[in-house]
């Protein structure tokens, strides 16, 4: 994206701040793997929705005085030795045209900057990422910094920023939302490749390659998160992974799945038979699996809250379990249907911000229903992107084929 999208960032999230204040923002870095390998870095979010840079180690400073915002990034020292075995990193008038921060700093002056500015008595407020994953979290550098910083300048009040960036997250830019089309139309793409590639015998992890192959073709490099591909039993389980039972004839597979694109990410799920025709059962499940879908999508309207849509959905799969013969009250529907309705979705899969409040223009919400039966080996999921806008709600996924009718034509013309 250009720099002016992360410049506006900024200035959003400056607006919050109060006067006499600072943020300190990490990209993050790579945890080992193994004893000689890294993880693949991925940078902290919040990092990247400000910076748009995407290499580890490098820190945003950003600094609110008189409303006045000034802001510095600090980046890794080129080290040309180091580079011939792990490749260049980034250069100065790189992270400026990127980011758009004219004041670009090598990182082994960071911390005497901060001293400069924390002892000048300008500065009553820093402002850390503090999200925590858990209670007892210590491990996140953020925390461990934060209780350097009260112990080294006793008068500084440390701040979480963390909320104040996931609620400007909550509202899509239009480059974010064309960054978010691209990875679902690349997902798109490579659920027709699974269907026209699915045949009994194969195992769940064979068929899996093709959505890999596809995204790769497509210039991406990194999935949303990891596949789910669960055929008959496996996909009443709501996150199997394993991915490596065998494909039976007369079964079903789900494919849950996304492509990331510039940290941007699609998530799709799609059921089909893996002979490429539905039993008589199979498409009774899915039609009111796909009834809920669309009705529920068409409820993504501004002012509504998440959870009246969930309550809707849980409503809507209850009798539909009846109707199917399931259960008799409408209660006991949990035992067929476990989780909510969707998320949202941006630069996380689970994207961040109060999930539970009204909508607005702008946010990008997930529909997903399912329902998951056992004992007969059928678990039915079928889940869009929407984009919720002042005249209603857009399906982003709307070109990814859904309908029983378009599947199996699909399948049969292959």
């Amino acid at each position: 994206m250009k720099k002016e999208v992360f410049i506006k960032n900024r200035d959003n999230l400056a607006n919050l701040l109060e006067n006499n204040s600072l943020v300190i923002l990490f990209a993050g870095e790579a945890f080992f793997k193994s004893a000689d390998e890294k993880y693949k870095f991925t940078p902290n979010r919040n990092f990247y929705y400000l910076t748009g840079v995407n290499e580890e180690h490098h820190i945003l400073v950003m600094q609110k005085q008189n409303d006045e915002l000034f802001e510095t990034l600090y980046v890794l020292r080129p080290d040309e030795i180091q580079e011939k075995w792990t490749g260049k990193t980034i250069r100065d008038y790189e992270a400026r045209e990127i980011s758009g921060i004219e004041d670009i700093k090598y990182l082994d002056n960071f911390y005497a900057d901060l001293n400069n500015l924390l002892i000048s008595g300008d500065i009553k407020n820093v402002y850390l990422d503090l999200e925590r994953r858990g209670f007892d979290e210590e491990l996140r550098y953020p925390q461990s910094f934060a209780k350097k910083l009260k112990k080294k300048y006793a008068d500084i009040i440390v701040k979480n920023v963390y909320n104040e960036i996931a609620n400007l997250r909550k509202i899509k830019s239009k480059e974010e939302i064309e960054e978010m089309q691209k990875a679902i139309d690349i997902t798109t793409k490579g659920v027709e490749v699974l269907m026209k590639n699915c045949k009994p015998g194969m195992k769940e992890y064979e068929l899996e390659a093709y959505f890999d192959f596809t995204l790769k073709q497509s210039g991406v490099t990194d999935f949303a998160f990891n596949t789910i591909a669960a055929s008959g039993k496996n996909a009443t389980v709501l996150h199997y992974v394993d991915n490596n039972s065998e494909l039976k004839d007369g079964e079903l597979i789900l494919f849950d799945l996304g492509a990331q694109f510039n940290y941007y990410n699609g998530d799709i799920s799609r059921t089909f038979p893996i002979n490429g025709k539905f039993t008589a059962r199979q498409k009774e499940v899915y039609e009111e699996v796909l009834k809920v879908n669309e009705e529920i999508s068409k409820m993504l309207v501004v002012g509504v809250t998440f959870r009246e849509i969930n309550d809707k959905a849980n409503d809507l799969i209850a009798e539909a379990c009846i109707r199917l013969g399931l259960i008799d009250d409408k209660k006991d529907f949990r035992k067929y249907y476990f989780h909510s309705i969707g998320h949202s979705l941006g630069l996380d899969t689970h994207d961040v911000g109060e999930r539970w409040g009204e909508l607005k223009e702008g946010m990008v919400f997930t529909v997903e229903p399912g329902i998951y039966i056992e004992e007969e080996r059928i678990g039915i999921r079928i889940e869009d992107d929407v984009l919720i806008t002042k005249d209603g709600p857009v399906v982003l996924t709307k070109d990814c084929i859904k309908t029983v009718d378009e599947i199996e034509n699909f399948m049969a013309n292959i």
